[in-house]
């Protein structure tokens, strides 16, 4: 790796003296690139087989950069670079860091839904399996499989896998000395008393994931083979096991058949439709002849012509994919400029020939048709709802006589209870669509607001201060959920901070959608069903939801802990300890003075304490 020094204190855009000696540096040889931030994290990683020419083209004037990586650019301040013999392996190496680093602009493709995927935590002796539509790399052995298109046959499909497999059901042991009823009736292998060898479990979820993974069938020839053989040996109980086994698979893989003649092949086949400003992806799955997924993905219309997007749509979707994950066959609607690498990159990582085909007759070329009038149909979906944002960002242009569509829109809402477990929130919306990871929370500070003493006023004041504090990412427009007194607490501390000029501050009172602006005592006359009106509207009730949900996270913290803070010499750290050991507050009512000592740092005096406080 070519690491550069970090002493700078422009980014590169803003230094052209800079920017070309490293440009010089970096060789016109295949590789890999790292585009980092003034604090060192990497913001982009991206491949190429002549590295300095790629990386030249991003700070090109001419460069017609599409605004998300226009944004990145403004913020690189040092590139790194890895040189490799061939693409290929550029290819491969690339796929891995990403992987490895997940950089925030190395999204060329976004789902247009929230897809749920389901978790093994291989990383653990008794893995759980449960629904998740967050990806969170917290253990590398913990693996996602999918994503999954509907949910509720995902959930039916779990629970149907673990009545049929005996497998562990709760996160946490119900007792602590023997199993629960999940065990006598055949639901759980004994889990949490041990009662299966970790391997024997591992054993038995390799074969749930065969679900997951599309690869029913292989499972079912197995059971199959094994049903066979136990029958064989005159073991009929668990040939009956393995019967019924078979029958739930069956039925989990009977609806949604694809007809194609060679249904013992996996494959996706991939189409893209696309105008000026929007490009819709369409991924269809295909096991054994069954449509089992259907993915949506929206990307850049300018990142370049249609084959070259469906090949960084591919790479990006089977970047994180292990070998049984990728299918042997890939029709795609355009023939991608490098096929022969992306082949090669997932040939190596299968384990076998994968074949990339652009079908041009017969079921195949109906298949893919069938999947670009799918994403035509998400065209034609997106171009209605980006109309309506711009209709809406125009008209409330217009309501407070902005110089231009506001790009950047900030919300600000107050939760507590009577002042107890103060918060705030801050949402922001970007060309009209919520961003949420850029949304920030705040637990108000201010001494006097606590239990039977509230004020929101003083507490939207401090949430605003240190929001500006650093003056970074100025909004273009900030919303106050509030009317006239919330309003004039923001804009007194904006004066203060001399940032009153530079920013629109309007407040939206509840009642009647009445938004007041500063130094006004009347409301601006407006239809609450108005389109700029409803764009406010979504944007105040967002920031409230999250508020609240903040709120009241912080509520049930709270309600943990507070019964072990009245217990005389209990502090934090033995509360801490006695969590860890029982897991909540009833394992802890439940426990005997003697179950209690067996906590480092509880002894009998204080066993005895916390036993009869609760009794």
């Amino acid at each position: 790796m070519k690491a550069i020094s970090s002493t700078q204190t422009t980014p590169l855009i803003k230094d052209s003296d800079r920017l070309e000696n490293r440009l010089q540096e970096i060789p016109a040889e295949p590789g890999v690139y790292f585009m980092r931030d003034r604090n060192e994290n990497i913001l982009y990683i991206g491949k190429s087989k002549k590295l300095r020419s790629r990386v030249r083209s991003y700070f090109r004037d001419s460069q017609n950069l599409s605004h998300r990586i226009a944004n990145m650019v403004r913020q690189v301040w040092e590139i790194e670079f890895i040189v490799t013999d061939s693409e290929a392996e550029a290819l491969a190496l690339e796929a891995n860091l990403i992987k490895q680093h997940q950089p925030y602009f190395n999204i060329l493709l976004k789902d247009d839904k929230k897809y749920p995927y389901v978790c093994i935590t291989w990383s653990e002796d008794y893995p759980r399996i449960y629904i998740t539509r967050k990806r969170r790399k917290q253990q590398q052995k913990d693996k996602y499989y999918g994503p999954f298109v509907d949910a509720g046959k995902l959930r039916n499909t779990l629970d149907t896998v673990k009545r049929v497999f005996p497998l562990r059901q709760r996160p946490k042991p119900l007792f602590k000395d023997r199993p629960c009823l999940n065990y006598d009736i055949g639901l759980c292998p004994g889990v949490c008393q041990q009662l299966v060898t970790p391997e024997q479990y591992h054993q038995m979820v390799q074969k749930v994931a065969m679900v997951f993974s599309g690869r029913t069938g292989e499972l079912i020839d197995i059971l199959q083979t094994q049903m066979e053989k136990a029958a064989a040996e005159l073991n009929f109980e668990e040939a009956a096991k393995l019967r019924d086994r078979l029958k739930a698979l069956d039925i989990l893989t009977s609806d949604r058949k694809v007809a194609l003649p060679d249904d013992t092949v996996t494959r996706d086949a991939i189409a893209l439709a696309k105008d000026d400003r929007h490009c819709c992806i369409q991924l269809f799955q295909i096991r054994a002849g069954r449509l089992v997924g259907r993915l949506g993905f929206f990307a850049e219309a300018r990142s370049n012509r249609p084959g070259a997007i469906l090949q960084r749509v591919l790479e990006e979707h089977y970047a994180t994919a292990e070998g049984p994950e990728i299918p042997t066959e890939i029709l795609v609607q355009h023939p991608l400029p490098d096929e022969d690498i992306l082949t090669a990159f997932l040939s190596d990582r299968k384990g076998r020939k994968v074949s990339i085909i652009n079908p041009q007759r017969q079921q195949k070329a109906e298949l893919i048709e069938m999947v670009e009038k799918n994403a035509l149909y998400e065209l034609e979906r997106t171009q209605r709802h980006a109309d309506r944002t711009i209709k809406s960002l125009q008209d409330l242009t217009e309501i407070l006589d902005l110089p231009e569509l506001p790009k950047r829109i900030e919300g600000y809402d107050i939760s507590h209870i009577q002042g107890s477990n103060a918060v705030a929130s801050q949402v922001v919306f970007i060309d009209g669509v919520a961003a949420k990871q850029h949304y920030r929370h705040y637990k108000i500070k201010n001494p006097e607001i606590k239990i039977g003493h509230s004020d929101d006023f003083a507490s939207m004041a401090e949430v605003i201060s240190r929001r500006f504090r650093k003056q970074e990412n100025l909004p273009d427009l900030i919303m106050i959920d509030g009317g006239k007194g919330q309003l004039s607490a923001v804009v007194n501390v904006l004066e203060k901070m001399d940032l009153f000029q530079h920013l629109k501050v309007i407040g939206l009172a509840k009642q009647q959608e009445e938004i007041f602006l500063p130094h006004q005592s009347d409301a601006i006359d407006t239809d609450p069903e108005q389109p700029g009106v409803q764009l406010l509207r979504r944007v105040r009730d967002e920031a409230h939801r999250f508020a609240v949900s903040f709120h009241r996270q912080q509520r049930m913290k709270q309600t943990r802990r507070s019964r072990l803070d009245d217990i005389p010499g209990l502090g934090f750290q033995r509360q801490k300890q006695l969590l860890a050991h029982f897991h909540s507050i009833d394992y802890i009512r439940a426990a005997s003075v003697q179950q209690l000592q067996e906590v480092p740092g509880i002894g009998l005096s204080l066993a005895e304490e916390i036993y009869n406080y609760f009794h």
